[in-house]
């Protein structure tokens, strides 16, 4: 009873030796544990009672490559894989090529042909070539190429402009017409809507803005130019109407769009062209003018 109360009362003040001994006794089982599911063949010269200078050993002639695996003793100190057959150069030759792209940093789309790229990146529409620029650097590198941009601009606006040369890139450019395009088909909204005030946000409050409507009527200035819409809209019903052939051109803080508006089958397409500033990030009409297109052959007679 003596001896128990005292290994209990060693035990009790001692706590950090009692959890020393459990982990250390933990380890070591955990080791034979080990050996035992990696060598579960192994025998010691104890086990069987024979001795291990009896037992014959089998002498390994391969030589560890860290690289290429095993090698062959002849071949350890040129590094060449042990393969039979002719393949060994095959497989030297791969492994030589890896190497290099590795140290070279090179990949796949960068060694393609910058044409090959950019006629890839033209199946892409706008939403789709900004989502691709912002997975990672190399996309972003593809996605923001100035072929691939003005490839898209020919493709979504129009070919005429192939000669221009963009200060600030094509990419650049071609967000600026899609804000001139869509300030555009604003405007024809707003027709449709027969809203005055709407109106008279979207054109700039300066004497000098003009409108000419289809009847060849000019009105200059602010006030004027938003009366004469407000007398069209009062007179005239709904229209219905097609734009089409729609051409922009955008400069620094000005742009002008060229287009035909469809009324009327029998009375023929409206020449219309409109033209915008920026002012404080946004675009103002400044001058709408529309006239009727005359027939080349009443011209001509």
């Amino acid at each position: 009873m003596e001896i128990a109360s005292t290994l209990i009362t060693v035990v009790s003040s001692q706590p950090f030796l009692v959890a020393s001994t459990v982990t250390a006794l933990s380890l070591l089982f955990a080791r034979f544990a080990v050996r035992s599911v990696r060598f579960p063949n192994l025998k010691t010269p104890q086990s069987d009672g024979r001795d291990s200078a009896a037992s014959p050993k089998k002498v390994c002639n391969c030589v560890c490559s860290c690289n290429s695996g095993l090698v062959a003793p002849d071949s350890a100190t040129t590094g060449a894989p042990y393969v039979n057959g002719g393949t060994a150069q095959m497989v030297e030759k791969a492994s030589s090529v890896a190497v290099a792209d590795r140290l070279s940093g090179a990949s796949m789309m960068e060694q393609l042909v910058p044409e090959i790229t950019t006629h890839a990146l033209s199946y892409l529409d706008y939403p789709s070539l900004c989502r691709l620029s912002m997975t990672n650097s190399l996309m972003r590198k593809a996605a923001n190429d100035d072929n691939a941009w003005k490839a898209l601009y020919h493709k979504d606006f129009t070919l005429e402009q192939d000669s221009v040369t963009p200060a600030n890139g094509w990419k650049a450019y071609y967000a600026a017409t899609r804000a001139i395009v869509r300030n555009n088909a604003e405007f024809f909204n707003i027709i449709k809507e027969r809203s005055v005030a709407a109106m008279s946000h979207f054109w700039l409050n300066a004497d000098y803005v003009k409108c000419v409507h289809a009847s060849g009527e000019l009105f200059s200035g602010y006030n004027a130019v938003i009366q004469s819409w407000q007398l069209a809209f009062n007179w005239e019903h709904g229209v219905n109407f097609q734009v089409r052939d729609v051409r922009a051109r955008v400069l620094t803080d000005m742009a002008w769009v060229t287009m035909k508006t469809i009324v009327d089958i029998d009375a023929g397409p409206f020449n219309v062209t409109n033209v915008f500033e920026l002012h404080n990030g946004r675009w103002y009409m400044v001058h709408h003018h529309s006239s009727m297109e005359v027939d080349a052959q009443i011209v001509h007679a």
